[in-house]
């Protein structure tokens, strides 16, 4: 009986040590993620505010980024990152894990500076505030439904994927019916990734708890951060598409 009792007890500490460092890793996780937005909400801004003048022209800095082909390498450089950030991250300490995110962070600023000269910032303000609010209660629901939904996976990349290709053709088509179904779709898919990563990032730190791999949870709650932050942004864009006022 001591002996069951003394497993029992174990057990008991071992799984309220899991709980408390599982706190720990998720407020690390929504902590950098928020860092994250706070350098990409003030990268955007000041460039936007750089690249036009007093007057509403666009200065040299804003012909270069909106009107001159290095808007391409601005419109896609922060999807090249995310890729290369997923190849790197086994072989780079968790330092430099941390400060490759807060550079793809500033970069997407860069990338999103338009919508400061396309929306009002009123509207902006209130979709961000929107987004906000739908992506806590998604994460909220990921992290504590008991429901397995890792079988989203495949059909969510497979979506993403599908989203990427279509954005890209509809550069050349610009089709308002197609930029609305784009948006839609994207609206849709990235609330469901919200809930999908966040259960995931939860189980993959309870996997990985027991082995005591400081350097690797220390990295995975960068990866956790980086995935939430992209499916925030996603969402918070293709709301915009139906949200945003026109300047």
């Amino acid at each position: 009986m001591a002996e069951q009792q003394t497993i029992r007890t174990g057990a008991g500490v071992r799984s309220g040590t899991i709980d408390e460092g599982l706190r720990a890793h998720m407020n690390k996780v929504y902590g950098l993620m928020a860092s994250g937005m706070v350098i990409t909400a003030l990268a955007a801004w000041a460039i936007s505010g750089l690249a036009v003048d007093d007057a509403g022209n666009a200065t040299q800095l804003g012909q270069a980024i909106y009107g001159s082909p290095l808007k391409w390498l601005i419109m896609f450089a922060p999807l090249i990152m995310v890729f290369a950030f997923s190849a790197m991250i086994n072989r780079i300490s968790a330092a430099g894990a941390q400060l490759f995110f807060y550079t793809f962070a500033a970069l997407m600023g860069l990338s999103l500076s338009s919508i400061f000269l396309v929306y009002t910032g009123f509207s902006i303000v209130q979709t961000f505030l929107v987004t906000a609010i739908a992506f806590a209660g998604l994460s909220l629901w990921g992290y504590t439904t008991k429901k397995d939904i890792s079988g989203w996976g495949s059909f969510l990349i497979m979506g993403v994927i599908g989203l990427v290709v279509a954005s890209i053709v509809n550069i050349f088509l610009a089709s308002p019916a197609v930029m609305f179904a784009i948006s839609a779709i994207g609206v849709l898919l990235f609330a469901a990734l919200t809930a999908y990563d966040t259960q995931q990032i939860k189980n993959e730190y309870i996997q990985h708890a027991r082995t005591a791999d400081r350097e690797w949870l220390e990295k995975s709650g960068i990866m956790g951060a980086l995935r939430l932050y992209l499916d925030f942004i996603n969402l918070f864009m293709f709301l915009l598409s139906f949200m945003g006022q026109r300047e």
